[in-house]
């Protein structure tokens, strides 16, 4: 994507992303995030139009934190995954063309979840 985009992917916006799926064409994107199991789950996402695309790379998606992480309960278990543009990279396997990112999970309040994965490594680092 850097070379796609011309610029550093720190530096990518949604804006520049959205131009790429729509100049190749892409019609699936994924949300990649780790659970408590050390797996790495997925979303995938069929692009039917430029807004959903925009809402869900600026929003996310809910997922259903009691199914990722045993201390979280299910009546509270909203989380949201958001994609972190930085992280944008077409999938070498897929046959259909599919932009991926990486993730980090926030509450419902819009918070990031202290006890996530990637944060905790975040604040390690």
């Amino acid at each position: 994507m850097v070379e796609k985009i011309g610029k550093p992917a720190s530096e990518f916006t949604r804006a520049d992303l959205v131009r790429q799926v729509e100049e190749q064409e892409i019609r699936l994107v994924n949300f990649m995030y780790p659970a408590a199991d050390g797996r790495l789950k997925t979303l995938n996402f069929v692009i039917p139009d430029r807004e959903f695309l925009t809402e869900i790379l600026t929003y996310g998606e809910r997922v259903d934190g009691s199914s990722l992480f045993p201390f979280i309960e299910a009546g509270s278990s909203d989380l949201y995954v958001v994609p972190l543009l930085r992280t944008a990279f077409m999938d070498p396997f897929s046959d259909l063309p599919t932009l991926c990112f990486l993730c980090s999970y926030f509450d419902k309040d819009g918070n990031r979840l202290q006890s996530a994965p990637d944060y905790t490594l975040e604040k390690a680092v």
